[in-house]
């Protein structure tokens, strides 16, 4: 009996951390509920595009100084910082929102609906916080409140990351949190845990994975350019198109006979053929656009090997040439393994076990895995569609229908401030 109950008092004391804080929090998160629902629903009626949160960073930079926090604002454009320093020592937990809302034009009738609008790539467009920014933002607010109100009590600090341009910045190369972490915000973190609105999935759950959760994104552009000729006498062309038909069908091979689909899947999108502008000419050139996603480096790295191969070795078999270009936009996100473990009886604590959900890889991408390329940490999603709810006939994230349950939020709070508690504890 004793080698069993050594290990348990072991796992126990491991996994818990400050466990005794967690009544505080109870009571804490529960006392600002409505004032996170507030700040979620002004944020979504005032939405703002990539590094152009202005108005969003100045009442996340106000909200953050009022808790006594040393605030930097101006991070990657227009990102906030603050820094809480507990009452004791321990390590830096860093806590991730990201703020932007994307061009989208609202169709919902709510009080809070969106007003704003901007110029997209040439067009006028409604603006949308249509993937939940708005409610990160107002869930790490609220984090950042309860924290604040404890920090006498905290064996730590924790860095609260309020970032722009998570959907990134038409005709900009990098990201949100690449640039963050470009200017040093993770150089001083121990450890880093965000979450991700899921409007398909219920209020109360919270859904997980170990290892890689949401895939790596990447786009191409292939050129592919043959010999123009009259269509009537096609003989003497190399034609591009029927060279790139060969491609397209060659590439979805990567997936079906490359790819190890038991470890891990992967998709090659074409998104778009451009060639030719004339019934009877058989065109010099056609363009293909298209998306990757993979998940982990190697798998990454096969299947961009084996694409630049298979559209460059085609388009030789016909005479043509193919010039491919790959560009890398995110990584995959890769929950720590060690840390995902450990954190793992957190959320169910927070949560409930039954709500906390073993789920698929996500075949989205999130910025949010540059940090995790510095530090370990962990994401989750986190149910914000109404209980009972067909996730089938909810409306999907970057649409103009877009909902949330805010009911699910506080669990959020919870969870973030659970982890953050509990982490220290086990230093």
């Amino acid at each position: 009996m004793k080698k069993l109950i050594l290990p348990l008092l072991f796992i126990s004391g491991l996994s818990f951390g400050q466990s005794s804080l967690r009544p505080t929090i109870d009571q804490k998160a529960e006392a600002i509920e409505s004032k996170v629902i507030d700040w979620r629903r002004d944020f979504h009626k005032y939405p703002e595009l990539g590094n152009q949160e202005v108005r969003t960073a100045k009442i996340v930079a106000d909200h953050l100084r009022s808790l006594g926090m040393e605030v930097t604002e101006g991070v990657a454009v227009t990102g906030v910082v603050g820094v809480l320093k507990g009452g004791k020592p321990g390590p830096m937990v860093a806590l991730r929102a990201d703020m932007d809302a994307l061009p989208v034009t609202e169709r919902n009738d709510f009080p809070f609906k969106s007003v704003n609008t901007a110029v997209y790539n040439g067009q006028e467009t409604g603006v949308m916080h249509a993937c939940g920014h708005d409610s990160h933002v107002a869930i790490l607010m609220g984090v950042a409140e309860v924290l604040a109100g404890m920090k006498n009590e905290l064996e730590g600090s924790v860095k609260f990351i309020f970032q722009p341009a998570e959907e990134g910045v038409l005709d900009v190369d990098t990201f949100g949190a690449k640039q963050m972490v470009a200017e040093g915000v993770m150089e001083d973190v121990d450890a880093i845990f965000g979450l991700h609105i899921d409007s398909q999935r219920e209020v109360g759950q919270i859904g997980y994975r170990t290892g890689p959760f949401m895939a790596a994104a990447d786009f191409f552009d292939i050129t592919i350019k043959g010999v123009q000729a009259h269509g009537a006498s096609p003989w003497s062309s190399v034609d591009p198109i029927v060279t790139t038909s060969q491609i397209i069908t060659g590439l979805q091979t990567i997936v079906s006979r490359n790819v190890n689909i038991t470890e891990a899947p992967a998709i090659v999108s074409i998104g778009g053929v451009h060639g030719g502008i004339r019934h009877n000419i058989i065109p010099e050139t056609v363009e293909l656009i298209g998306n990757i996603r993979t998940y982990g480096d190697e798998q990454q790295e096969l299947v961009h090997r084996r694409f630049e191969e298979i559209a460059t070795k085609i388009a030789e078999s016909a005479g043509a040439t193919a010039d491919v270009r790959i560009k890398k936009l995110y990584p995959s996100t890769v929950n720590h393994p060690e840390l995902m473990a450990k954190m793992l009886p957190t959320l169910q604590e927070a949560a409930g076990t039954e709500n906390v959900i073993l789920v698929d890889p996500i075949t989205a991408s999130e910025d949010y895995s540059f940090y995790q390329r510095e530090k370990p940490g962990i994401f989750m999603m986190l149910g914000g569609m109404k209980k009972g709810g067909d996730p089938l006939k909810t409306p999907s994230h970057h649409t103009p229908d877009f909902y949330l349950d805010e009911s699910g939020f506080i669990l959020g709070v919870r969870a973030l401030s659970y982890l953050t508690v509990d982490y220290m504890g086990m230093k």
